[in-house]
């Protein structure tokens, strides 16, 4: 993981995003947050399982779907089941050692 501070790479109203390898942040601090780091953590595994190109498309496909389902593009990009996923377990420090391989697919709804 490479951590890179950019307030213009990121999106507005977002503290960060992870283009693997990379890991972009708004704000330096955010390195420190350990609650940040296992988020964008949990992202690289799943961009690394779907050999990051997939993932991509995936990612973007399923954001176009929610947001025929849900009336903000907030609610549609939580619901996307990778975020689902990271939101869910960016506080269980132990999530990556127990995590088992395409465990976001368990977030995905239909």
């Amino acid at each position: 993981m490479i951590l890179i501070t950019s307030k213009y790479l990121v999106p507005k109203g977002y503290s960060g995003i992870t283009l693997f390898p990379f890991v972009f942040m708004r704000d330096k601090s955010l390195a420190a947050n350990p609650v940040f780091i296992n988020h964008e953590r949990i992202h690289l595994r799943q961009q690394a399982e779907l050999l990051v190109l997939p993932f991509y498309i995936w990612y973007i496909t399923e954001y176009f779907i929610r947001r025929l389902h849900y009336p903000t593009q907030k609610e549609a990009y939580r619901n996307i089941s990778f975020e689902r996923e990271a939101y869910g377990n960016e506080t269980n420090k132990n999530y990556l050692t127990n995590r088992k391989w395409f465990a976001f697919f368990r977030y995905l709804k239909l």
